[in-house]
């Protein structure tokens, strides 16, 4: 498991001539980043469809055109899930990793589209096209950071880590758990900026989650027999989801993160055709957590449920709830220095400055806090469309993200000059 080296200094501030000339930078870069995230849109990656390596060997060729060192990521099969790239600095300090996902939502009706969902068409200053805005122009924009950031790699204090991870859509994060927690995950991780678009919020929290499967048995029996049925598994789980449904709202609003814990019901599975009285019955539960309503407080909850339908519909066997994945809800301390650091650059080069914000969703800023490791989750380009028609960019916002998250890096890695 990695683990980061513990809380770093606040970052001070920058000189006066860091802005501006980080600025000009990124408008020097504007044409070329537009045009890698076109090749980038150009390339189906949607998660769990397409094979993630044709857009990894673009972003890996990329780098390497430009100086950069990139290594692939695969998992335990040999399937590649990612590429990472370092620029490693000429002093010792901490690591501060720019993430970007590769992968993307599904197409939807292609037929709905205004431009084809992989055209990278441009019109009236907007790049259509899916995974434009998640996480395509993240992509481009970190891998144009990066490229400026080794023309000074000498002055760092510490390393810039660029990570390209697939698998994020299917919700597996296969490519971000690899290198986090893989065998060779580095062990010096100060802080995570990840991509998301979103030029107006700064996102510094989330709600976690706890996911279960709740299996309900029945006796299955002709449903024409005469005989009453013994248990109908499945009007059983509509039983336990009119239950479940008087606890959407568990708890109150965390008073930290403003935000309530949620418990909703997203699949039922269950009965076989007309003529059998179904046996077994699945029911899929999401609980959005808190920090005062965790993963424990949720459980009791679940369970307690579960108890009280089991008693008012007793079948042979008891329901089972099988639990899987559970992350934490979090939020950032206002001193973390991923959060000074990108909210002073962005209050620099934005003509309004964002303001911060704990997600709704859950996001992969979750897992990184149950690692210890401190993650910004959203930042970057305006957007329309996200995992809906017509998913698109404003063009016009790439600099000014550019060149926040260029002078963040400078900031967080001891540099106060660009060159």
């Amino acid at each position: 498991m990695s683990l980061h080296i513990g809380r770093e200094r606040i970052p001070g501030p920058l000189s006066a001539a860091m802005s501006p000339a980080v600025r000009r930078q990124a408008e020097q870069d504007q044409e070329r980043v537009t045009k890698l995230v076109q090749r980038l849109v150009q390339v189906p990656s949607r998660g769990g469809s397409d094979p993630y390596e044709p857009v990894i060997d673009l972003i890996a060729a990329w780098l390497t055109e430009h100086g950069l060192t990139p290594r692939r990521l695969l998992d335990s099969g040999g399937r590649a899930v990612g590429v990472v790239c370092d620029v490693q600095g000429g002093h010792p300090g901490p690591r501060y990793v720019l993430d970007a996902c590769v992968d993307t939502a599904p197409f939807g009706d292609e037929s709905a589209w205004r431009h084809p969902p992989t055209s990278g068409v441009i019109e009236d200053g907007w790049l259509y096209g899916r995974g434009a805005a998640d996480s395509k122009a993240g992509v481009a924009v970190f891998a144009h950071v990066a490229a400026r950031v080794k023309a000074q790699a000498g002055d760092l204090h510490g390393t810039l880590t660029v990570l390209y991870d697939a698998d994020e859509h299917t919700g597996r994060f296969g490519g971000a758990k690899r290198y986090f927690t893989g065998p060779d995950a580095p062990a010096d991780i100060a802080g995570v900026m990840i991509g998301y678009p979103g030029v107006d919020k700064i996102v510094i929290g989330g709600r976690g989650f706890l996911r279960a499967t709740l299996t309900m048995h029945g006796q299955a029996a002709h449903s024409g027999s005469q005989a009453p049925a013994q248990g109908n598994a499945v009007e059983k789980a509509a039983a336990l989801i009119r239950t479940l449904g008087r606890h959407r709202a568990p708890a109150p609003a965390d008073p930290e993160l403003g935000l309530p814990p949620k418990l909703t019901v997203t699949a039922v599975r269950g009965g076989e055709g007309y003529s059998v009285v179904p046996d077994r019955c699945e029911v899929l539960v999401d609980i959005r957590l808190t920090q005062a309503f965790d993963a424990a407080a949720a459980t009791v909850v679940l369970e307690r449920v579960v108890r009280a339908v089991d008693r008012r519909w007793p079948t042979e066997r008891p329901t089972q709830i099988a639990y899987a994945e559970s992350w934490p809800a979090f939020k950032l301390e206002d001193t973390a220095p991923v959060r000074v650091a990108l909210l002073r650059a962005a209050a620099r080069q934005l003509p309004q400055p964002p303001q911060t914000k704990v997600a709704g969703p859950s996001n992969i800023g979750c897992y990184l806090s149950s690692l210890g490791i401190d993650a910004t989750a959203g930042f970057g380009v305006a957007y329309r469309g996200l995992h809906s028609t017509n998913e698109c960019i404003d063009l016009s916002t790439i600099p000014g993200v550019q060149a926040s998250y260029h002078e963040t890096v400078l900031s967080l890695l001891g540099v106060d000059q660009p060159r």
